[in-house]
């Protein structure tokens, strides 16, 4: 390890954080001395340690001494990381992490509300907006739907209203209804017990709906009343009068519910995301008659700046709304003039809002974000947007003498928006505070003051300094495989693209800012989908595409995050325009590869969604002592009563509640966090229990189980997408959205290969260490060479530079973009004059 002792460096830097016996995760008892007041990139390979480090280590570290020195009740509103194992850390200054995670899973967070936005411009039409003759001025959370003072009465600040009519409850009425007819009904027993109770009060169920007289089916259908009558399951309608007539003893009493109030209620209180879905399926959705839409009640609505209601303004990108606050800012808008003469106490307050407003704004304007609304929703946006909309916050708050510790925060940005997130990192590193990045892309990495090189490898074959001073110095530095990325030959040799197999022709696509877009995908290829941040490529390739491809096949997609949140009555899903003209017949299966999690639970792992966890339980149930004690496979699951540890439910910890303090998780004291009851862990194979299998790293595990072929394919897949370093039992909760997309795609290789599947993914190489996207790129081309067809948007130029084809969207973002502006292999594109990407891949070429 470099020792910081130089004078010059101490000349040149204000202070350094001294870290002594750091341990945390894969950390070997490292000691470093890491400079204040500078921008300091992490690097090394996926896994070798650098976010214990940075995360685990320094900002836990900083984050503990904080809430040491507020009160204890205060304490308990932080999310409070573990204690890091450190020995000694001094010269921390307070930090702020920049992590980054996915929107929150509401449609109610949006891009206003994450900046603050929204509140300056409720402000706005507060004090200074242009009121009907006669109206009482209103208060600024009057501009906001989700406040009563503010919510479109009619929809609840929602925007759209739902109602169900006959039309959609009973979708053939030729049917009678012991045939179905009214589908809103559920399938099972629920709409047997419904029909049955029909016989009881007398209503024909053997003819057609239609023919049953107007009055009867709206009472069916729409009745609030609830009666509750004696059911006589399996009688003939016949054979159920006489029995009531007798007054026989029923089956069971049942009650009623008419069919809009079954869907009505399904809807509101529903946990399962399948339920809400089918629900929906029979309701109308309409924009709100009282509001069109806008969500707000009419006061508010009636009150206008620049001509502009305040749902109308937040529909418009941010650059646009930058343009039209510029001349108030200015104090030179048409609209002041008159305004001085009427009202000058507003003129004053106007001015203030609308530059605090414009000063805001063009942060985000730097950092490449200017394409987006204010009214667009978190979910929607990518990992990388929201931890820029952060860092745009954090710049406008002039801190000073703060560390900032960022996760990656070039993730899914175009290398011509890099540029832009580097004059921002610039702008805090000027105000007085230090960065603390985390980072793969090598242009980040070449702007460093202070590079610490964390490796060699990942795992337990990491966690040691390899370096740590000024960029030039890592040159020196062989053991470092981030070296030969900053320093080395970066060229990729120009390989001779693969032919196309067949083409899949797309027309008429508009969705978001693609208009009548016409795109053909080479099929039997890999290509790459580029453009800047905001330009189209996942709207025309994760959402149109796998939605036409999907639709063709008849394959159902997963619900979107948002859908199971209860508001997805908020906005209408964006209906699909385009379709498919051409090339569907040389395709049998879409496979699309994202970023989501593998799992919402910690009892979700990798070996679990992988499979391999089912071949390893069959083979500690085949052992000897296994069979001499009847013990099955489903004993060594710790989902299962019989082999998980019951004081833990197999969870491995348990919740100690502190008075005063957040809720502490504890390893189990019974199963000390094995998961698993003793007797389970008394059966081992080859000198290991079933947990400690599980808390192998897939390297180790890959030779423990060389001699099983389907384990160890299973685990060769997994290192080939540079998984080596995750424990087999690593819970999903734990796993970075590039960590999850790996291990899908680990899942979907090894399986056996039949060719003709489609495979979809977007920013496969986000968290990947440059060395770990050429085994990804080895990986794409074995699913091309087996016959399959593979479309990446990408931003990662080695990657693009691989390609057999490549298709760029643009030029710019949003209203701006939109539009194929070139295509062609990567050599062709590299050449285009009207491509923001050119430049980036010509230079990666050596072209």
């Amino acid at each position: 390890m470099t020792k910081n002792s130089d004078n010059s460096l101490s000349n040149k830097f204000t202070g350094f954080v001294q870290v002594r016996g750091a341990r945390e995760h894969n950390l070997k008892n490292v000691s470093l001395d890491i400079p204040r007041d500078a921008l300091v990139v992490f690097t090394g390979v996926s896994g070798s340690g650098k976010s214990s480090l940075a995360f685990g280590t320094l900002y836990a570290e900083a984050q503990r001494r904080y809430l040491e020195s507020v009160s204890p009740y205060a304490r308990r509103l932080f999310h409070q990381m573990a204690v890091p194992e450190v020995d000694d850390i001094e010269g921390l200054p307070p930090a702020v992490a920049l992590q980054q995670q996915r929107g929150t899973p509401t449609t109610r967070s949006s891009v206003g509300s994450v900046t603050t936005l929204s509140n300056l411009f409720r402000m706005l039409y507060s004090r200074a907006g242009d009121y009907p003759p006669g109206q009482p001025i209103i208060y600024a959370e009057a501009f906001s739907p989700n406040t009563p003072e503010g919510a479109c009465p009619t929809c609840h600040g929602l925007g759209r209203i739902y109602e169900v009519t006959e039309r959609s409850m009973v979708p053939d009425d030729s049917l009678t209804i012991r045939e179905r007819a009214i589908a809103a009904w559920p399938t099972a027993w629920g709409g047997q017990n419904q029909r049955d109770i029909l016989v009881t009060l007398g209503y024909n169920v053997d003819i057609p709906w239609r023919e049953l007289p107007q009055k009867d089916r709206d009472w069916i259908l729409f009745t609030e009343e609830q009666p509750v009558v004696p059911v006589y399951a399996g009688l003939s309608p016949e054979e159920t009068q006489r029995a009531l007539k007798r007054k026989l003893e029923p089956s069971y009493m049942g009650t009623f519910t008419s069919a809009k109030r079954h869907v009505l209620h399904t809807f509101a209180n529903t946990q399962s995301p399948l339920m809400k879905k089918r629900a929906l399926q029979f309701m109308l959705s309409s924009d709100c008659p009282m509001c069109q839409g806008k969500r707000l009640r009419p006061e508010s609505l009636s009150v206008k700046f620049a001509g502009y209601d305040i749902a109308d303004i937040s529909r418009l990108p941010l650059k646009q709304l930058a343009a039209i606050l510029k001349p108030y800012a200015a104090g030179t808008a048409e609209a002041e003039a008159k305004m001085i003469a009427e009202h000058p106490e507003k003129v004053m307050v106007m001015q203030r809002i609308a530059e605090d407003l414009v000063s805001r704004i063009e942060v985000l304007l730097d950092l490449g974000l200017g394409y987006l609304n204010l009214e667009r929703s978190t979910p929607t946006l990518s990992p990388g947007e929201l931890q820029r909309l952060r860092l745009a916050t954090q710049v406008r708050s002039n801190l000073f003498g703060v560390v900032y510790v960022l996760d990656e925060p070039s993730a899914g940005l175009h290398p011509a928006d890099t540029q832009a997130l580097l004059a921002a990192l610039n702008k805090l590193k000027k105000a007085g505070n230090s960065l603390f990045v985390v980072e793969h892309e090598v242009e980040v990495i070449r702007k460093a003051d202070w590079l610490v090189d964390v490796g060699p490898a990942a795992g337990d074959r990491g966690g040691e300094i390899l370096y740590s001073g000024p960029p030039e110095g890592l040159a020196k530095i062989e053991t470092s495989k981030t070296r030969e990325y900053i320093f080395g030959n970066q060229y990729v040799p120009q390989r001779t693209p693969r032919e196309p197999q067949g083409w899949l022709r797309l027309e008429n696509v508009t969705r978001n800012n693609l208009h009548n877009v016409e795109a053909a995908f080479p099929l039997g290829v890999l290509t790459s989908v580029t453009g800047v941040s905001g330009s189209g490529k996942s709207s025309l390739v994760s959402q149109v595409l796998v939605e036409l491809v999907s639709e063709y096949l008849g394959q159902e997609l997963e619900p979107e995050e948002e859908e199971t949140d209860e508001l997805v009555k908020a906005k209408p899903a964006q209906e699909t325009n385009g379709k498919i003209v051409a090339g569907m017949e040389k395709i049998r299966r879409l496979v699309r590869v994202d970023q989501k999690p593998i799992g919402r639970t910690p009892r979700s792992n990798m070996a679990t969604y992988t499979g391999l966890f089912d071949h390893v339980r069959k083979l500690f149930a085949a052992t000897k002592a296994a069979k001499a004690r009847k013990y099955d496979a489903g004993r060594f699951s710790f989902n299962v009563a019989k082999g998980r540890c019951e004081n833990c439910q197999g969870e491995g910890f348990v919740m100690v509640e502190l008075l005063f303090l957040p809720s502490v998780y504890a390893p189990c004291p019974v199963c000390h966090g094995s998961r698993f009851n003793a007797k389970t862990l008394e059966i081992t194979y080859r000198d290991k229990n079933i947990a400690e299998v599980l808390q192998m790293r897939v390297d180790e595990a890959w030779e423990f189980f060389a001699e099983e072929p389907a384990i160890n394919r299973a685990l060769t897949v997994l290192r080939e997408v540079g998984l080596g370093y995750l424990r087999l039992g690593q819970p999903a909760t734990e796993l970075s959205g590039g960590e999850a997309q790996r291990i899908k795609l680990a899942a979907e290789l090894q399986r056996t290969q039949r060719g003709n599947s489609l495979y979809i993914l977007d920013e496969p190489t986000t968290g990947l260490h440059p060395s770990d996207v050429e085994k990804l790129i080895v990986q794409l081309d074995n699913l091309v060479e087996a016959g399959n067809t593979v479309v990446v948007v990408e931003h990662d130029m080695h990657l693009v530079a691989s390609s057999d084809w490549v298709i760029d969207i643009g030029p710019g973002a949003g209203e701006e973009g939109g539009r194929i502006v070139a295509e062609g292999t990567p050599a062709k594109v590299a050449k285009s004059k009207a491509s923001r990407t050119a430049p980036y891949l010509a230079d990666f070429m050596g072209i």
